[in-house]
């Protein structure tokens, strides 16, 4: 088991002085220092969420320590190991050098060939359990649990890889969460890191399994891995990503594996409008919405939640706070985002005698209409349950949190990634580095609640964990729980 202790004393190597491994790759000579305070101006003036969980001294060190890191000679891994060190420090899951929105030429320096691991797995007491086995020769089957890699043992290994992961607050489940591979992203977050943290992956590895014998695998390559994805993972044109299953005993089952519907055509509130109306005229016993696997994305939630209340329910009580009303002219080339006017709030930012140095923000994108989940269309009575995991860290950590506080549907599964401490999110600008061409996503907006919380994710109502043995016979224990519980309503 991963103590706590072990993940402490791993997060105190976050000093940028803790010795990295070498890696492949052409030596990177240039000074990269400017782009740091690019990045320093953008978070000190930008981000709302700097000074949560670290003080600013603390911040100036970590990253006068990156600009040191990037004046001396070293490859591209480790100068992006060296950036993903420090803003996962920062504690907010929405701010990390994203390699979706960092293009190709980051992506090709980062993927150097054969160096991923041949399955998929989630991580259960500190070791890897695979789920799905990308190896074509049946070398692990599900349930196989690896317990080093190359003579590393295992928790070591995540250990390591915690302190690169984003999460909001000291919510430890949603970054072990990230560092799992479950074919539900197109780049799977321990597909870049696993690389950089432990030496040696080059096309082939000695995977150690929990009975004694030592397995040599072939690696895969980033092509092999995204082939080998179960579905998209990035919904685009005007295909429907989620599926409705209505079963013989009267159940009707909802995935959605995601939210994030911003490059889609798909007419989503249509169809799951349809889809919760229908739900009463068709008798339906009751509704499993499953979220596994879902950060987030669009707030498709609220149609959810508008066919199960009586009454107008208030979403989240958090108050909204931005650090700028007009975004610095001087970042203005390095900041690319979908709208424009996140740089300048103008009139909708007003000062905050309560919070120094924020400003409240009256809500730009909604008003009071979209605070307010009204009553419609045709009210499902019937029981709802929704699947919940540590994935679930932006509009599914909302979503949750509303059902929870509505008490319109039951939890099921483990506890939701996110904070109760508020998180950072809701407007995005993409930050541009010009020297090095890396992109650290800046969140632009932080929620606060009114009332002292809890520094962890949403709690379920019913905790139903995953066990190895589940994996191995290939048994669905939150589907289980969730039916037993609708079938007893």
């Amino acid at each position: 088991m991963l103590s706590r202790r072990h993940l402490l004393q791993m997060s105190g190597g976050l000093a940028l002085c803790a010795a990295t491994p070498a890696f492949a790759g052409d030596a990177v000579s240039e000074d990269w220092s400017g782009d740091v305070e690019i990045l320093r101006q953008a978070w000190q003036t930008m981000h709302p969420g700097l000074y949560r969980y670290s003080s600013p001294d603390e911040i100036t060190a970590r990253l006068n320590g990156l600009s040191a890191a990037w004046k001396a000679p070293a490859s591209f891994r480790d100068r992006f190991l060296a950036l993903t060190r420090v803003t996962a420090s920062v504690r907010c899951g929405h701010t990390y050098p994203s390699p979706y929105n960092g293009g190709a030429a980051v992506r090709d320096r980062l993927y150097l060939g054969r160096e991923l691991v041949p399955f998929r797995y989630v991580w259960i007491d500190g070791q890897m359990v695979v789920t799905a086995d990308q190896s074509g020769e049946e070398a692990f089957p599900r349930g196989t649990r690896v317990t080093a890699i190359n003579g590393v043992p295992a928790p070591d290994i995540l250990a390591r890889l915690i302190p690169l992961a984003r999460a909001d607050g000291h919510n430890d489940a949603k970054r072990i969460s990230l560092m799992e591979v479950r074919g539900d992203d197109e780049f799977e977050t321990p597909d870049i890191h696993l690389p950089l943290v432990l030496p040696g992956l080059v096309d082939r590895a000695a995977f150690t399994l929990a009975d004694g014998p030592v397995v040599m695998a072939t690696l895969l390559t980033l092509a092999e891995r995204q082939a080998g994805a179960p579905s998209a993972t990035q919904p685009s044109g005007d295909a429907n990503p989620w599926t409705l299953d209505k079963g013989a005993d009267g159940i009707a089952r909802l995935t959605m594996p995601g939210w994030a519907l911003y490059n889609s055509t798909f007419d989503w509130q249509t169809w799951l409008g349809g889809v919760m109306d229908d739900l009463t005229g068709d008798g339906a016993r009751g509704l499993i919405v499953d979220l596994r696997g879902n950060e987030g994305g669009e707030d498709c939630g609220n149609v959810i939640l508008s066919r199960l209340v009586t009454r107008d329910f208030a979403l989240s009580r958090n108050q909204r706070f931005v650090r700028y009303r007009s975004a610095p002219q001087a970042l203005h080339p390095y900041l690319d985002t979908w709208d424009r006017s996140f740089l300048d709030w103008g009139g909708q930012a007003v000062p905050d005698a309560d919070r120094p140095g924020f400003y409240r923000l009256t809500r730009y994108d909604d008003g009071e209409v979209a605070t307010r989940i009204r009553p419609t269309g045709r009210r499902f009575a019937g029981p709802v349950a929704v699947l919940c995991d540590a994935s679930n860290s932006s509009a599914t950590f909302g979503f949750a949190q509303s059902v929870q506080e509505s008490r319109t549907a039951t939890l099921v599964g483990t506890s939701t990634g996110g904070n109760r401490r508020g998180i950072n999110g809701g407007a995005f600008c993409f930050l541009r580095l010009p020297a090095s061409r890396i992109e650290v996503d800046l969140p632009l907006i932080a929620s606060f609640p009114e009332t002292p919380q809890p520094d962890a994710g949403i709690a379920p109502d019913l905790l139903v964990p995953t066990t190895v043995a589940d994996i191995a016979a290939g048994t669905d224990p939150q589907m289980a729980a969730a039916t037993a519980h609708i079938l007893s309503a």
